[in-house]
């Protein structure tokens, strides 16, 4: 991989993600909602011996997708595609109003099932290419605490999963990446316990998966067993949990 899209290039596991390609001498594009922060990670980008382009647009405008990849298919071709972009909504809010959730629906979920479908389609006419986008272990099983957070995220891990089984013949790699727990300003009213990995620890490893052609990553790597126990309780014991 050496030419790649960064979308929700600003968020903290996508500016990781970006000084580990710039160290590889990457040739980056950055997508973001703001043109002054996407600048600000930009050059600290170039300094780190990235190739860099920006692209501001608003993510929630789904029309504008296909758009935003034309100008990038000017500047040449790409070769994978990482979307990073997404929000951890007040869960108590989406419970009393639906108006809340639909907001989460159309940033968290909607927006990155658009850019999956557009890149899907480049990459298969392409012949190549991986697309890569976070989830997470919410998405595995529904609780009390943040599922409205966990069905978009479950959302696209059943997209990503047809993706896969599409594309596969075509070439084109697939990667859904689960992280658990990371420490990034989106959780930053969490509790910084033992289970928070930092964004750096998560780069690595999806870089590590997407060059593999891994399938799917839970990262840390504990979190797959943690949640293989969790997917495993019994329903009838798991609804008296408070989780």
């Amino acid at each position: 991989m050496k030419n790649i899209i960064l979308i929700g290039a600003t968020s903290a596991i996508a500016q990781a993600l970006g000084r580990q390609l710039a160290a590889r001498g990457a040739r980056l594009m950055l997508w973001g909602r703001s043109a002054d922060k996407l600048e600000i990670v930009a050059a600290d980008l170039r300094v780190r011996g990235a190739s860099v382009d920006c692209d501001a647009f608003d993510f929630d405008n789904f029309a504008a997708h296909p758009a935003a990849l034309e100008r990038a298919r000017k500047l040449g071709d790409w070769d994978a595609v990482f979307v990073c972009h997404g929000s951890l909504g007040d869960q108590k809010l989406c419970e009393q109003d639906f108006a809340a959730a639909e907001k989460e629906f159309r940033t968290n979920c909607l927006g990155a099932l658009s850019f999956l479908t557009i890149f899907a389609n480049y990459f298969e006419g392409q012949g190549r290419g991986t697309i890569a986008a976070i989830g997470s272990v919410a998405g595995d099983r529904g609780r009390q605490s943040n599922y409205v957070y966990g069905t978009t995220k479950a959302a696209i891990s059943t997209f990503m999963q047809g993706l896969r089984n599409r594309l596969h013949p075509k070439g084109v790699r697939v990667l859904t990446i689960k992280p658990g727990f990371v420490s990034t300003p989106m959780t930053a009213h969490l509790k910084q316990g033992l289970l928070m990995a930092k964004p750096d620890k998560v780069a690595k490893d999806i870089l590590k998966a997407a060059d593999s052609g891994k399938a799917v990553l839970y990262t840390p790597w504990f979190w797959r067993w943690i949640m293989l126990i969790i997917r495993l309780i019994p329903e009838s014991i798991f609804v008296r949990l408070k989780l």
